[in-house]
This record gives structure tokens, C-alpha cells and sequence, in this order.
């Protein structure tokens, strides 16, 4: 797991685990993290599927309840048939500028 933290985001890259392996690690170190908008980087598990993306539900509804946004990243999953709750997208470019877009809301109280 490699963390990279600018200003107000952290980004954590998954480097060696299958994703659910993953997730059980970093839901254990989430306590460190959750005062941070998040960025987790999913992109090296390519056999990663729906279920996976899925299981981070429940942690990305807690973060949320902070006002804090959290963002997946991932180019191996069909976008359309992801859940609304769910923020994922296929580039850390995408999501730097996605929780730009979230703070910018929240400040203006949307």
C-alpha cells in the first residue's frame, strides 16, 4: 500500500493485494485517513470485478457522512453499471478533479 498525501487528499495506491485483501488492510488503517478526501487507487488488480467495487460501500458511506469525498480508480470496470453511491473513475487525473468539483459544492453548500 503506498500512500501519497497533498493538501487535502490522500491518495492510496494498491500495490500488492487482490482487491478485497486490500480493502480488509486499509479498513484496519481507516482511522488514519478519515479526516482526508480519498483517492484509492485500484488500477493494478486487473481482475478485479463488480463485486470488489461493491464491497467498498459501506466504508465510502461512512467517509461521506464527514463530508469528505472518497474516489476509486479503476479502468477495469463498465462505468454504467456502477451504483450512484459509488465515485469511480479511470484516472487519478479524473479523481483529483472530481473532489475539486465535491469541495467547491460543500462550500458552497450544496
Amino acid at each position: 500500500m503506498k500512500v501519497d498525501q497533498k493538501g487535502h487528499t490522500t491518495t492510496i495506491k494498491n500495490t500488492q493485494y487482490k482487491t478485497a485483501e486490500f480493502l480488509t488492510k486499509f479498513s484496519n488503517e481507516y482511522n488514519s485517513f478519515k479526516n482526508q478526501n480519498l483517492i484509492i487507487d485500484l488500477s493494478t488488480d486487473k481482475e478485479i470485478v463488480m463485486e470488489d467495487v461493491k464491497s467498498f460501500s459501506e466504508l465510502i458511506k461512512k467517509h461521506k457522512k464527514n463530508k469528505k469525498s472518497f474516489v476509486l480508480v479503476t479502468d477495469s470496470i463498465d462505468y454504467n453499471k456502477v451504483p450512484s453511491s459509488i465515485t469511480l473513475v479511470p484516472t487519478l487525473l479524473e479523481a483529483h478533479d472530481i473532489i475539486e468539483m465535491e469541495e467547491i459544492e460543500r462550500d458552497l453548500g450544496f
